[in-house]
């Protein structure tokens, strides 16, 4: 016979597997205040008027002695799988992220990133305050909504639904505990708890079920609800600050019992059995798992969830990894890795060799430091080959502190005022690597009033002191290509051929062409037989006449390098991997060209210069596509690829890259 252990150690490995996977730990974290931005409102942008840190230290802890420069942005994505759709009808599958947060910015094709007041809000508080909303999260929405059987919690009808917040995003439950004395020395209360006193000095605690009426006998007079009592109540119901813990008393032991500062005269208090002291609930960063599985599963995007964020922001990015339901035998890991840009600690690179990488049913958070304007791009870092070419890849962009710089400001003074930060000083002579030197030449260019980050009213590529990097509109265009084939093999539980992996779909912002030209968000028809809204950032440029459009373009192909080209309209390049071209003395070496080619990795910042409305009278129609003409096809098939419609309007109406064309 076999030994017993054998026999069950198998059984219970097996047993203690099931128990570690079920373990839920989601979490978000988005503050109101930190160390840098102590301020109690962080939801706006303030303008720029000076340096922050000019003292001895750059570590955002101390030397403060500017203006308080940026704000708090939070966003929070899923970590799993779903399906897009190509131009020729083809459904692709794909590991990829999804938005948690900031589903009705993303179903209108903007960034996600929200403020703290913003992401902090509860799907319950926003269902209450909007008539005839559905007061709970649908399954599978908001990715399986058709925008009719599930309204108004409609991803893929933008204007129907309007949350930002984090989904499942729930209040902490209250810890409660019963009291077993109160007593009052002058205004301090000593309260003897029946347990060992959980609040530390700082806490806000709620106390209930304290009190009489004076000259009544109690039994006959029933006690208000906690913190309803009149002031013919001798009460410490109500919510106070602990002030002091441990402390000795006649009943238990110090560690039982807190004290706080409260009314004098209240010697008549009585206690009843009943009464409570508990913490305050509110939002702490605790969701609940179903909504977060319910929303995440299948709701995969293509490019990700975009990300925008201004200099001198913290950005708060938590990372939920619900896993793969199409492929439910793979335990993968994933990660966020912000390709090229500057982050202050490998802890928060996303590169799993030195920092973390998270597991099914786990949240991580990242925290960035906004410290210099351009065009970035993130992706997961977990066997980048096959993770990237699977569809994780998405656009982040840092806005420049030109944008807040007050309007008729010389933009030339508002640049050498930010020499005088320490933390992002550019000191040519010294600092090879300085990203926006001076101008060589003060141009005596103003700031603009109608700079309106994220809008069509315009804005600065980055801090160039001199605004030539202004634009009217902005565009994200991210190049991408997948092999179907790697993509299919990938689905149906069989090892991908990484050798064998070839681009045959060419994409912007996840789509070929026609499709590249359609505004709202694209749908795929799903397992589940719901529509998936998975595409949800077009790719087509609506310029006003005698405006400029900036493209933001980065390529995050795996197998290929990709070429775009401008017919009638060249392109003016800015910035090449998110540096100003200007060189050392100040001279801008920005060109004008009829194409550019982009390795894997690599961004561009280009303008488009629709200023002369001779040549661009409105209604003309441009085109950027790319010459390699094998890149115009759809698996070698009918026209698509790389290619998108270039149109300019007598006006642009609307904040959404998806604007509409007057």
């Amino acid at each position: 016979m076999r030994k017993s252990h054998q026999i069950w150690l198998p059984i219970l490995l097996v047993c203690f597997a099931t128990v570690a996977a079920s373990a839920q730990s989601f979490r978000v974290q988005c503050p109101n205040t930190t160390i840098t931005h102590p301020a109690a409102n962080n939801d706006a942008e303030p303008a720029y008027t000076g340096a922050t840190y000019t003292g001895p230290s750059t570590d955002y802890t101390t030397g403060r002695t500017g203006p308080i420069n940026g704000a708090i942005k939070c966003q929070q994505i899923s970590g799993g799988d779903g399906y897009a759709t190509m131009g020729d009808g083809t459904q692709t599958y794909m590991f990829s992220f999804g938005p948690l947060s900031g589903l009705a910015k993303i179903a209108a094709g903007q960034p996600g990133s929200d403020s703290p007041s913003e992401f902090n809000t509860l799907y319950s508080d926003y269902a209450a305050s909007t008539a005839g909303a559905n007061p709970y999260l649908q399954p599978g929405d908001p990715a399986t909504t058709n925008g009719a059987s599930d309204a108004p919690y409609s991803v893929g009808t933008p204007g129907t639904f309007s949350f930002n917040g984090a989904v499942g995003l729930a209040p902490n439950t209250a810890y409660i505990a019963t009291i077993y004395d109160i007593s009052e020395v002058g205004t301090t209360v000593t309260v003897v708890l029946n347990e060992q006193n959980p609040f530390k000095v700082g806490d806000q605690v709620v106390v209930c079920g304290t009190g009489t009426y004076a000259g009544t006998t109690p039994a006959t007079t029933p006690r208000p609800p906690c913190g309803k009592g009149t002031a013919t109540l001798n009460t410490y119901d109500g919510t106070w600050s602990v002030t002091a813990i441990n402390i000795p008393n006649p009943y238990l032991a110090p560690n039982y019992a807190f004290q706080f500062t409260g009314p004098s005269g209240q010697a008549d208090v009585l206690e009843s059995a009943t009464a409570t002291a508990s913490s305050v609930s509110g939002v702490d960063g605790h969701v609940e798992t179903r909504p977060i599985i319910d929303v995440g599963v299948m709701n995969g995007n293509i490019p990700a969830p975009l990300m925008a964020i201004d200099e001198d922001d913290e950005f708060f990015l938590t990372l939920t990894n619900v896993g793969m339901i199409m492929r439910p035998d793979l335990f993968e890991q994933h990660t966020v890795h912000f390709h090229g840009y500057p982050n202050a600690s490998a802890f928060y690179d996303g590169v799993p060799d030195a920092s973390v990488a998270i597991n099914i049913g786990g949240s991580f958070t990242y925290y960035y430091l906004a410290p210099d304007a351009g065009t970035y791009f993130w992706h997961c870092h977990i066997t980048p080959p096959e993770h990237l070419q699977m569809g994780m890849v998405g656009q982040i962009y840092v806005r420049p502190r030109q944008d807040r710089v007050p309007a008729g400001t010389s933009l030339y003074a508002a640049l050498q005022a930010q020499q005088g930060d320490l933390r992002t000083a550019c000191t040519p002579k010294n600092d090879i690597l300085c990203t926006n030197p001076l101008p060589a030449v003060n141009t005596g260019a103003t700031a603009a009033s109608t700079v309106v980050n994220g809008g069509t009213q315009g804005g600065y590529a980055y801090n160039d002191g001199d605004g030539s990097t202004f634009y009217n509109v902005e565009y994200p265009i991210q190049i991408h290509g997948f092999d179907p084939n790697f993509h299919f093999v990938g689905m149906t539980f069989n090892p991908e051929g990484f050798s064998d992996m070839k681009d045959k779909y060419f994409l912007l912002n996840g789509r070929s062409y026609p499709d590249t030209v359609t505004a709202g968000p694209m749908a795929t028809q799903s397992v589940d037989g719901s529509m998936h809204y998975s595409q949800p950032l077009p790719a087509i440029i609506n310029i006003p006449a005698g405006g400029k459009a900036l493209l933001r373009i980065s390529d995050l192909d795996v197998t290929e390098y990709q070429t775009l080209a401008s017919l009638g309209i060249p392109m003016e390049v800015i910035a090449i991997n998110a540096k100003l071209l200007r060189d050392q003395e100040g001279n801008n070496l920005y060109y004008n060209t009829n194409s550019i080619t982009l390795g894997g990795g690599e961004s561009l910042d280009v303008l488009l210069d629709a200023s002369n409305t001779t040549l661009y009278p409105a209604g003309s129609v441009f085109y950027l596509y790319t010459p390699n003409l094998d890149h115009l096809s759809n698996d070698a098939e009918n026209f698509g690829g790389l290619m998108t419609e270039v149109h300019i309007c007598n006006s642009v109406t609307g904040n959404t890259f998806g604007n509409t064309c007057n």
